[in-house]
């Protein structure tokens, strides 16, 4: 867990997460893990007693994870999201936009390239996950 990036200021969940499956079919689970093709939805009756939500990215390209967790973050899950897998530095201020608060990555991700990327655009177009006050809602005194 030491090259986990976190977002956090909790202790992070140290046990394994289970398939959604097995989650549903147990009741002392704490920690999921939604594989591409799992319905997070599956999960909204339950948001009370996970800790962590593991979304696993088998590949960059896979995009599905953050419907996911934007599904997730809607429905008031406040516990950790953690993208794992193939996770590049080109994505993660997307992911954070889409709820992810935790990053698990195949291959290590420098700091000041993840920096960079949460840095590069001071302003965003559209309300997500996060609490981001789009561009046309500062420009017009519009809450978001």
């Amino acid at each position: 867990m030491a090259d986990i990036l976190r977002y956090r200021d909790n202790e992070p969940v140290g046990h394994p997460a289970v398939t959604v499956d097995a989650f549903l079919d147990q009741s002392d689970a704490e920690a999921v893990r939604i594989e591409p093709g799992d319905d997070a939805r599956d999960l909204l009756p339950h948001l009370d007693r996970i800790a962590l939500v593991e979304i696993n990215f088998p590949s960059f390209g896979d995009g599905r994870g953050y419907s996911a967790a934007r599904i997730l973050r809607e429905a008031g899950f406040t516990g950790e999201i953690r993208a794992v897998g193939d996770v590049l530095v080109d994505q993660i201020a997307y992911m954070r936009r889409c709820g992810f608060d935790g990053f698990d990555p195949d291959s290590p991700l420098d700091p000041a390239d993840v920096e960079a990327a949460l840095s590069r655009w001071p302003d965003v177009y559209q309300p997500a996950a996060d609490d981001r006050t789009p561009i046309w809602a500062k420009r017009h005194g519009a809450a978001a």
